[in-house]
C-alpha cells in the first residue's frame, strides 16, 4: 500500500467531535440536563463509573482546541451542539448564555479560516423531553424541528453545513434496543418506533430550516456498514440481507425513496412502526449532503457461537475488525442504489490504548488505519462516488459513552487530571499529510 493518496484541491479535510463527549460545563451558564447526564450519573451504566461533567473541559478551553486545529491545517471542524445548553428543557425558553458559547466558538473558528459543520443532535436529548417520553413521544420530533429552525436562523449564514442527526441508528438501537446508551431502554418494538420518529424529525427539521432561509448545506449523518455473510449458507445469506436492510436501508430508503425497505418491514412484523399518513413524504425531501460514518463491517453468522471474521488487519481497542475495503464497497453500493448528493465521510478513526512516553504519544496503528481508509474512500471516488471531504474522528480523546474514558479515539491525547493536550504521532502525520495535499503555488522565479 502506498503511503500517499492525492485528492483534488477542493477536497475538505477536517476533524470531528461531539458536545457531550468534550464540552464538560454540565451545569454552566444555565445549561439543562440531558439524558446522558442522567444516564452517566446512574451507577452501572458507564464501565469506568465516569460521567461527562468535565470531559475535556472544551467549554472553557475551546480557544486552545481551535488553535490546535489550526496548527494541523484542517479546513473544517465538525461538532455538535448541546440542545439543552441552548434550550434547557428542549422546549420553551432559550438560554442566551448557551447560544453565546457557540457564537464565540464560531467566531474563533472563523478567525482561523476553519469552516464549521454543525450537527444538531448527537444523542444528548434534553432530560425535560425525556420526562415526557423522549423519542418515543412523537411530539419530540416537532420540538426538534423548532430547535433546528432556531439554529438555522441564528447560525445558518455562518456555517458550511448543518446535519440534523448523528447516527440515528444508535439513538434507536443502543438507546432503546439494548439499553447500552441513554436513556437505557431495552425494548425492540420501542426502538423501531423511535427510529421512525427520528426519521420524521429529520424531515420536519429540514423543512423548518429551509423556511428560515440560510446558506448552509443541510443533510444528515448516518453510521453505515456492509453486511457480509460468514458462509454461503442460506441462513447466513438471509441474515446479512436483513442486517443491511434493518440498518442501512432503514434510514436511507425513507430519505431517498420515501418508503421503508420491504424486507425489514416483513421481518419486523408486529414490531414495525406506526407511520402516520404523510410522514414518509416529510422524510423524503432533498438533502444537500449525506454524511457517512464508517468504522467496521457487519459479519453475519447464524452459528452458535457465531463465526468470527479473520481480522487480517487486526482489531481496534473497541474490539472492532479493521476492514477498510468495506468502505469502498459501501460507497459503491450506496451510489448504485440511490440518487445521492455529495458525500462527506463525517467520521472515521480508531480507538487505540495510547499513552504519553517522554512527551510523545506514538500511535502507529492509528496512522496505518487512516492511511488505509483514505485509500479505500479514494478508490470509491475514482469509481464515480462523489466524496467531497473526510473528517477524522476524533480531534481529542474524550468521553466514549458507556466506555467512559477508557477508550481513546483522539489524535490529540488528553490527560483528564490536568487537561494537558499532547499531539499524538497521528496528529503530526495528519498535519504533514495535509501539507502534501495542498496545491503548491507556481514558482515564477527564473534565472536572470
Amino acid at each position: 500500500m502506498t503511503d500517499f493518496t492525492q485528492f483534488p484541491p477542493s477536497f475538505t479535510w477536517g476533524v470531528a467531535t461531539s458536545a457531550f463527549q468534550i464540552e464538560g460545563g454540565a451545569t454552566a451558564d444555565g445549561k439543562g440536563p440531558s439524558i446522558w447526564d442522567t444516564f452517566s450519573h446512574t451507577p452501572g451504566n458507564v464501565i469506568d463509573g465516569s460521567n461527562g461533567d468535565i470531559a475535556c473541559d472544551h467549554y472553557h478551553r475551546y480557544p486552545e482546541d481551535v488553535a490546535i486545529m489550526a496548527s494541523l491545517g484542517v479546513d473544517a471542524y465538525r461538532f455538535s451542539m448541546a440542545w439543552s445548553r441552548v434550550q434547557p428543557q428542549g422546549k420553551g425558553a432559550w438560554n442566551e448564555a448557551g447560544w453565546d458559547f457557540y457564537d464565540r466558538l464560531l467566531t474563533e473558528l472563523a478567525s482561523k479560516n476553519i469552516a464549521a459543520h454543525i450537527t444538531l443532535y448527537h444523542w444528548d436529548l434534553p432530560q425535560g423531553l425525556q420526562d415526557e417520553g423522549g423519542w418515543l413521544n412523537r411530539a419530540t420530533a416537532y420540538h426538534f424541528a423548532e430547535y433546528a429552525a432556531e439554529v438555522a436562523r441564528r447560525f445558518g449564514h455562518r456555517v458550511k453545513t448543518i446535519a440534523t442527526h448523528n447516527e440515528p441508528w444508535c439513538t434507536a438501537n443502543l438507546g432503546y434496543g439494548n439499553a447500552q446508551f441513554a436513556p437505557g431502554v431495552a425494548n425492540l418494538k420501542q426502538s423501531i418506533q423511535v427510529s421512525h420518529h427520528l426519521v420524521l424529525s429529520h424531515g420536519l427539521a429540514m423543512s423548518a430550516m429551509r423556511k428560515v432561509g440560510n446558506t448552509a448545506q443541510l443533510g444528515i449523518v448516518l453510521n453505515q456498514w456492509t453486511a457480509d455473510a460468514a458462509t454461503d449458507s442460506a441462513a447466513d445469506q438471509a441474515a446479512a440481507e436483513f442486517e443491511y436492510a434493518r440498518s442501512v436501508e432503514w434510514f436511507m430508503d425513507p430519505i431517498f425513496k420515501g418508503s421503508y425497505p420491504a424486507l425489514a418491514l416483513k421481518v419486523h412484523g408486529d414490531n414495525a412502526p406506526v407511520v402516520q399518513d404523510g410522514d414518509l413524504a416529510i422524510a423524503h425531501q432533498k438533502i444537500d449532503f449525506l454524511g457517512v460514518n464508517y468504522y467496521f463491517r457487519a459479519f453475519c453468522s447464524t452459528d452458535t457461537p457465531p463465526r468470527q471474521p479473520e481480522c487480517k488487519l487486526g482489531k481496534t481497542d473497541m474490539g472492532w475488525e479493521i476492514f477498510p475495503d468495506g468502505l469502498t464497497e459501501l460507497l459503491l453500493k450506496l451510489n448504485a442504489a440511490y440518487e445521492l448528493p455529495p458525500i462527506y465521510i463525517t467520521e472515521n478513526g480508531m480507538a487505540n490504548p495510547d499513552s504519553v512516553v517522554q512527551g510523545e504519544v506514538p500511535d502507529a496503528a492509528r496512522i496505518d488505519f487512516v492511511k488505509r481508509h483514505l485509500k479505500a474512500l479514494n478508490d470509491a471516488r475514482l469509481q464515480g462516488v462523489n466524496v467531497q471531504g473526510y473528517f477524522l474522528w476524533s480531534l481529542l480523546d474524550n468521553f466514549e459513552w458507556n466506555s467512559g474514558y477508557a477508550k481513546r479515539f483522539g489524535i490529540v491525547h488528553v490527560d483528564y487530571a490536568t487537561q494537558q493536550r499532547t499531539l499524538k504521532h497521528s496528529a503530526l502525520w495528519y498535519r504533514d499529510y495535509l501539507i502534501q495535499q495542498r496545491p503548491q503555488p507556481l514558482n515564477t522565479a527564473h534565472a536572470a
